[in-house]
């Protein structure tokens, strides 16, 4: 086996080599694309927090409101990753949705200059009837203050069990 020198640790090769000599021999393939498939459990789960102070959320939800998230800078999440929707002031998480590409940058802009698409999969119609954020497990003190947040896995399930009883699949 190949000892990863300095450089290649700096390039992200020793994990690629790490990973190969895990699974050599368990009749999974090894390399780059079993790299990928891993990776792809290993996604991180997120609650995107919409509808400040200042510009509130209606009660009345449209789905096609909702096909891009924005931040302050460069966005964590990647395409593919899972999102719970939180409308701030009415503290209810309302949405499932899924990253749906990169993230742009728009210079002209001096706040929110960062975006990236969304694909709703589940939304509550009315936030009236969305599942208070705190019965998955979430508490919005230090939400405030960001676009976004990464969740446990538990606090994923939780949220989006409440939000697909509430909702509609879309």
């Amino acid at each position: 086996m190949h000892r990863p020198g300095p450089g290649d640790r700096r390039r992200g090769r020793a994990r690629v080599l790490r990973d190969e000599a895990e699974h050599k021999g368990d009749g999974e393939a090894v390399g780059l694309g079993a790299t990928r498939c891993r990776d792809a459990a290993r996604r991180h789960r997120w609650l995107l927090v919409r509808g400040r102070g200042e510009r509130p959320l209606d009660r009345q939800l449209d789905a096609g409101a909702f096909a891009y998230h924005g931040s302050s800078k460069r966005p964590s999440l990647q395409p593919g990753e899972l999102a719970i929707l939180y409308a701030s002031v009415w503290q209810a998480i309302f949405g499932v949705v899924e990253v749906a590409g990169e993230p742009e940058h728009d210079p002209r802009k001096e706040r929110w200059a960062w975006r990236f698409p969304i694909r709703p999969l589940v939304l509550v119609d009315d936030l009236e009837q969305a599942p208070a954020v705190e019965e998955a497990g979430i508490f919005p003190q230090s939400l405030w203050r960001h676009s976004y947040i990464r969740l446990s896995g538990e606090q994923f399930e939780s949220a989006r069990a409440l939000v697909e009883r509430a909702g509609r699949r879309l």
